[in-house]
């Protein structure tokens, strides 16, 4: 009996060996070296300036992942059920302004008034006043696009896209959340950013080879773009005007957290939020790609998975942190930006069915 026992757990244990070496799984993990994680020093040092915000309710609309403001002060928010809300700046209005289908992520107005959407699974969309919505691009370059996820209007009209991942789409693994995992782990450079030109109605990749591409934004004097490359922990810069066109540097590294979308805010302000604190783990894997195979044949509840932390920051265009605001509560975790307006900051998350807002004043 005993002998039995003791055939049965070495095959339970070879079976076990034999499916954490060798089980097929999506990743192929690339070596790469993470820079030291400092944490929550210097500009970051921790803080709890968001501990007044509060929440504007959205009834059954669920993660305001992107909030955008037209040119007349209208609040727009895109949520997980495909829908681009119109929210009253008193919270008291919600109403549906399109529905865009599938899952739609960074907003952003253009000079003629129409919003812009980047929607992880339909592509690039344009959404006129009246809410009709059109799907504009959904391949570059003969290539389907497979996880579009945020968008930013030049003046001149010309719109960029960034597709975070070319191989982990978010239709294709069920969710924004889960394609994005996967892209993490294997961290194999396949975000790109795209140049659509509505006049022409053409669309080029102006920058690729990022880990994964995540927030853009314009200048404010359309100098320069700023992407977050999520997977690195930076920010990066790419010139679209003058001496230094066409060249790309990192503006800001080592981020103790996930950057996820920009914003444009005022007086040349960038707002970053950081979706979720780095995890110890990965870094220490991140020369180790067979072992982080090894990491994504484990049940999901032993995976890594974002902590709870509520944080968003306000840069220049020289790459000074400007604004670290944080809640350690993290009552609203996984925040994905901030928009700013005259008197209120409005953060968007990817959780929870309300927008959380906090007037400036408070932040004094």
């Amino acid at each position: 009996m005993i002998k039995k026992l003791g055939l049965t757990a070495f095959t339970f244990i070879a079976l076990a060996l034999l499916y954490l070496l060798a089980w097929p799984v999506p990743v192929e993990p690339v070596a790469w070296h993470a820079p030291e994680d400092q944490g929550l020093t210097g500009a970051f040092t921790p803080n709890d300036m968001l501990a007044a915000t509060r929440g504007i309710d959205l009834g059954n609309h669920y993660g305001p992942e992107d909030v955008a403001v037209a040119a007349n002060g209208a609040l727009f928010a895109a949520v997980s059920n495909g829908t681009v809300l119109q929210v009253g700046t008193d919270g008291r209005r919600i109403a549906t302004f399109a529905v865009t289908g599938g899952r739609p992520l960074g907003l952003d107005f253009g000079p003629d008034g129409a919003l812009w959407v980047a929607n992880a699974t339909r592509g690039l969309q344009r959404v006129t006043g009246d809410g009709r919505v059109t799907e504009v691009l959904n391949e570059v370059a003969g290539q389907a696009l497979v996880y579009a996820d945020d968008v930013a209007v030049a003046a001149n009209g010309k719109v960029y896209l960034t597709e975070a991942s070319t191989k982990f789409g978010a239709a294709q693994y069920e969710g924004t959340l889960e394609g994005s995992l996967l892209d993490l782990l294997e961290h194999g450079a396949h975000g790109q950013v795209i140049e659509y030109d509505p006049q022409s109605d053409s669309a080029r990749v102006l920058l690729d080879s990022l880990n994964f591409a995540n927030g853009i934004a314009v200048s404010e004097d359309q100098q320069y773009l700023l992407i977050a490359e999520t997977g690195s922990y930076r920010i990066v810069k790419h010139w679209l005007e003058g001496p230094r066109a066409g060249e790309t540097e990192v503006l800001l590294d080592n981020l103790p957290g996930f950057p996820d979308n920009i914003n444009n805010g005022l007086n040349g302000r960038f707002w970053i939020g950081l979706a979720a604190p780095r995890n110890a783990l990965l870094d220490r894997l991140s020369d180790k790609p067979f072992l982080r195979k090894v990491v994504q044949r484990l049940p999901e509840f032993l995976r890594p998975s974002p902590a709870r932390s509520s944080h968003v920051i306000a840069i220049n265009g020289d790459g000074d942190v400007l604004m670290s605001l944080q809640d350690s509560s993290a009552r609203t975790p996984l925040m994905t930006g901030a928009v700013e307006t005259r008197d209120f900051i409005y953060i968007s998350t990817l959780v929870g069915n309300q927008l959380p807002v906090i007037a400036k004043h408070e932040l004094l």
